[in-house]
């Protein structure tokens, strides 16, 4: 837990700081509201403590200030002249809450407990939102335009889709959009990696299986597909699937039901298929590890996703992207990339594709300087 303390006056400042270290707490201090901001903008604080009435930048320019600059730490407004219109005031402009003068120890305690929980809170929901919605699609180059195009296009039909690329170029991301832009958006999404489920256990996790069906089968068990019902399965990867598997899923999209492993009686689905492959099907289909006729069935639409190395011009914005991305979830401030830096991300190749590249601007962020450069680049790469 991290505190700054940002008051003119140096007894009061000085105190409440040996008071909360006694506490446990980790406590730094500042004696305007200039220093104040230089520090919240080098350091993440989980509290900030803040005057109201200081000399040059009074506490309530510093909470304006502290809000445009996207620092999500909880700010408490402190003033010997306080009133209900003045902490009224304070609220709105973003404080997590007002005390005044005296300060009182049990209250500053309880403050900090609460502005911590909240800030917690918000951390674990900005996850969750990213678990849930997924990234966004960023890119202006022509490569991307097209796949925009398409997903436009395709997203409000159910006609199957087979998004082809490299992995990490960001075909999860096409899956994903397709889903939210059809009007399948508001029943589930369920994924389901081909790649990393063993072979003898991917009928079970897509079809479901009845209790007792194999040794560990202790319960009934839906599958992705019946979790999917009335919405989209993305099957990533369906090109590492299994030929009994992939004889099951031919059935399910022919037929629209399933049966459960062990189990007698159909069950009827209503399900939209996206799938996703790193690998040449037709290169497998000759080699007799997949389906001709699965193949048929799942590519009704063809999209490929360009790698990064041929959407470089989208550098600079997947940069910017990830730079608020990052900043945002370790609640710090944002912070520039030189045109150099920049320059330097487009003359290198990306065999990692976008997944690299989030993974350097992350080092970069850590390691780099502000603001970042093209030696920082040289140097981190």
């Amino acid at each position: 837990m991290k505190i700054l303390i940002i008051d003119d006056e140096r007894a009061i400042r000085n105190s409440l700081k040996e008071i909360l270290q006694d506490e446990g707490y980790d406590v730094e201090v500042a004696e305007d509201g200039k220093a104040g901001l230089e520090a919240a903008g080098k350091n993440r604080y989980d509290v900030i403590f803040c005057d109201i009435k200081m000399p040059g930048m009074e506490g309530t320019e510093v909470l304006v200030k502290l809000q445009e600059e996207g620092i999500d730490s909880a700010v408490v407004m402190i003033s010997g002249h306080g009133d209900i219109d003045t902490a009224v005031d304070c609220i709105k402009k973003g404080a997590f809450d007002f005390i005044q003068k005296p300060l009182d120890l049990n209250r500053i305690l309880i403050t900090i407990k609460n502005a911590t929980d909240k800030v917690n809170l918000l951390k674990d929901n900005r996850i969750l939102k990213k678990k849930v919605y997924g990234q966004q699609m960023v890119g202006e180059s022509a490569p991307i335009v097209h796949i925009k195009e398409l997903i436009d296009k395709v997203a409000p039909t159910d006609a199957r889709v087979l998004i082809t690329g490299a992995n990490g170029a960001g075909k999860e991301l096409v899956a994903r959009s397709i889903h939210q832009k059809s009007a399948r958006s508001a029943g589930p999404y369920v994924e389901v990696n081909c790649a990393a489920i063993p072979s003898e256990l991917i009928e079970s996790e897509l079809f479901g299986h009845k209790k007792g069906s194999f040794t560990s089968a202790v319960k009934d068990h839906k599958g992705k597909f019946e979790q999917a019902d009335g919405g989209t399965l993305f099957l990533d990867e369906i090109g590492d699937m299994s030929l009994a598997a992939q004889a099951k899923v031919l059935r399910v999209l022919q037929e629209k039901k399933l049966t459960p492993v062990g189990g007698d009686k159909d069950i009827e689905v209503d399900v939209r298929v996206v799938a996703a492959t790193n690998k040449d099907l037709m290169a497998e289909i000759a080699k007799g590890t997949f389906r001709e006729d699965l193949y048929h069935r799942i590519s009704v639409i063809l999209i490929k996703v360009p790698s990064l190395d041929e959407r470089k011009d989208d550098i600079p914005l997947l940069v910017d992207y990830f730079v608020e991305q990052i900043c945002s979830e370790s609640g710090k401030p944002v912070r520039a990339f030189e045109p150099a830096a920049l320059a330097a991300l487009q003359a290198k190749s990306w065999p990692g594709n976008i997944r690299e590249l989030r993974n350097v601007v992350e080092r970069l962020l850590i390691l780099g300087g502000n603001p970042v450069t093209a030696s920082d680049v040289e140097m981190y790469f």
